[in-house]
């Protein structure tokens, strides 16, 4: 009997759609760039730090090799790069617990990082590094992005409190658009589904800044501060630590996005959450992925645009949908065109395994579909 997750390993094409403006399943390889600003005399402690690291990371599943970088004008900057056979796997260990509790011991002489993740598209150098391209997996085409970068953040909150922390979160004034000469908050989309809560974002410019720049503003720290009693994660956003540790762990990375080329600016926007089995995330956002690049080539689809999120056992999937999700056919929607599919992936539960197929298939939608908070756009977004 084949797998889904074997069907979905065998079909990876290296052929990059001009629609997917972004994703992680290419194949090729990828290069991680981390750079990193030490506190004037921490270098050696650091350094120490860094030795036992990267013993621990070189038997992580994936990974290839990695450099760690001193600046030659400013001691206290420093450069680690990685590269890894692909971007899955490097995914699921960066966004894991494990790599929350290696790397803090690098926290304490450390004032700030950055990392940045790269397919690698081409390469040069001697024969022997021509021969050995034979063996590498490089992307075919760079990838033709929309100016804009996607991301989400994903909490739960005591259960209970739902509907409390639904109103704090609809009701809160939006921060200025604005965040400086080249970067523009563009939309912030939220959803609940049951007790958890995702946050999705949308920028033009970079967004690191963008979320330093919301996380200053002051209506935006009344809302935090306000459902910060109904968290089942605890944090206190004036201590840097806490704060730090629960946004990494409520990181919500997008993996994927396609856009199909007929666009209808009335479309709405819908979320979806499929609470996955143990370690089937990644393997299903793949097969979403796949389908709605298939999808996007279909005229007849009223999914217009796809993001998918992933981290560990969290998939959320947002479409925009024409005509509304209640019209649309549900495998369209759902984008799994069979039940087994979902039952060998997710604890979604339609129940009755009587029930006619579609049956089945408009159940599991209704079970996955999150409850619209706010969906807000900037002007001239």
């Amino acid at each position: 009997m084949t797998t889904t997750s074997e069907r979905v390993a065998g079909s990876r094409a290296r052929q990059a759609s001009q629609r997917v403006s972004q994703s992680v399943f290419d194949g090729s390889r990828l290069r991680v760039v981390l750079l990193v600003d030490v506190y004037d005399g921490a270098q050696q402690q650091f350094l120490e730090a860094y030795e036992q690291l990267c013993n621990q990371v070189a038997s992580v599943p994936g990974h290839v090799s990695d450099q760690l970088c001193q600046s030659i004008e400013n001691p206290s900057q420093w450069l680690i790069t990685s590269e890894w056979e692909s971007a899955p796997p490097f995914l699921a260990w960066v966004n894991s617990e494990e790599h929350v509790a290696m790397v803090e011991p690098l926290h304490s002489c450390v004032r700030d990082t950055r990392s940045l993740r790269f397919h690698v598209v081409r390469e040069t150098g001697g024969p022997a590094a021509a021969a050995d391209q034979a063996k590498r997996r490089l992307q075919t085409a760079p990838r033709i992005g929309d100016g804009v970068i996607r991301h989400a953040l994903t909490f739960t909150v005591k259960p209970g409190s739902e509907e409390i922390v639904a109103k704090i979160l609809a009701d809160y004034a939006s921060p200025e658009p604005q965040v400086d000469d080249t970067t523009r908050l563009c939309r912030t989309s939220l959803f609940m589904h049951g007790n958890r809560v995702v946050r999705a974002i949308e920028v033009r410019g970079d967004l690191l800044s963008a979320l330093r720049h919301v996380s200053r503003q002051p209506e935006v720290r009344a809302v935090e501060e306000a459902i910060n009693p109904h968290l089942e994660q605890d944090r206190d956003l004036n201590d840097p630590e806490s704060a730090r540790v629960f946004f990494t762990r409520a990181a919500l990375p997008a993996v994927h996005h396609v856009t199909a080329e007929r666009q209808d600016a009335q479309a709405e926007r819908y979320a979806l959450y499929y609470p996955t089995r143990p370690d089937r995330g990644m393997k299903l956002a793949e097969l979403l992925a796949r389908q709605d690049e298939a999808a996007a080539d279909d005229p007849r689809s009223p999914v217009l645009r796809s993001t998918i999120f992933q981290r560990d056992d969290v998939v959320v999937r947002l479409i925009d949908v024409r005509g509304g999700l209640e019209a649309a056919d549900p495998v369209q929607a759902l984008g799994l065109s069979d039940p087994a599919q979902v039952a060998e992936l997710t604890t979604l539960d339609a129940g009755g395994a009587s029930a006619s197929k579609d049956g089945r298939l408009a159940r599991f939608l209704e079970l996955a579909r999150m409850d619209l908070v706010t969906d807000r756009r900037s002007p001239d977004a």
